[in-house]
């Protein structure tokens, strides 16, 4: 079976910002009478040739302060987002886990948004029959299964989509800061559970602020800030130079 892999050849990215993003109805009609242009007022390059590689067995940490441009990375890792240049290449199936409740109906039951979740994933409804009650039961939402999503806490919309996500065996697993709302006990077994991916040579990516987190589960980390990898390596030394800079320390000499 080919292993999952991700290639991000010379790819640069280019942000326009617009003015009068929502104009009122008064602006419109001034702007139509007098053919006016909705003014800009920002183009920038978030990256510029960035260039990485992510190989199959890898537990890989994003961090970097806000706006460096990791959850954007992680979108184009997804192809939310598309280069302005260069390539990114992406082989293996992908589930994102960007942006908690995106693909779930609010409406819907725990065990409804199990079942809509795998048909958006190309599962038939038996099979994911079949698959319900383990995701309830490692999501600690057996006694919550028939209860509308839109009435679940913030945790416990992690747990759920974590699950969902994981129990499908994906080969490449992206996380985004959902770990936040989770209690330590999942968290334990999310750990487990992401480990036990690697065991089938998949991918895993994770981006956070808990340093801590970075340090526990990943096998390698890029340092991001402005677009720009500052440092790739071994988590724990990442972790310590980028604490560092934020508290305005100079690096360990190593």
């Amino acid at each position: 079976m080919d292993q999952a892999r991700i290639q991000l050849d010379d790819v640069s990215l280019l942000f326009r910002a617009y003015g009068n993003h929502t104009p009122s109805l008064k602006q419109a009609f001034l702007n139509s009478i007098f053919r006016r242009q909705y003014s800009k007022t920002e183009e920038f390059w978030l990256f510029r040739d960035l260039n990485l590689k992510i190989e199959h067995g890898e537990q890989f940490a994003i961090v970097g302060p806000n706006g460096a441009g990791k959850s954007t990375l992680l979108k184009m890792i997804c192809g939310i987002y598309h280069p302005t240049g260069g390539q990114v290449h992406v082989k293996g199936q992908v589930a994102p886990l960007i942006e908690l409740g995106a693909g779930m109906n609010p409406e819907l039951s725990g065990r409804e948004n199990i079942l809509l979740n795998g048909a958006m994933l190309g599962f038939s409804a038996k099979q994911m029959r079949r698959k319900a009650e383990g995701i309830l039961d490692f999501a600690g939402l057996t006694d919550f299964a028939s209860t509308p999503i839109k009435y679940y806490s913030t945790g416990m919309m992690m747990r759920l989509a974590f699950s969902v996500a994981t129990d499908i065996n994906p080969e490449i697993l992206v996380i985004d800061e959902i770990f936040a709302g989770g209690d330590v006990q999942f968290v334990a077994k999310a750990k487990d559970r992401m480990h036990q991916l690697l065991n089938t040579s998949h991918i895993v990516i994770i981006v956070s602020h808990d340093l801590g987190l970075v340090q526990s589960l990943a096998s390698r980390a890029i340092w991001l800030d402005h677009g720009t990898i500052k440092a790739d390596g071994d988590p724990k030394i990442i972790c310590e130079d980028y604490a560092r800079h934020e508290a305005g320390l100079e690096p360990i000499v190593r």
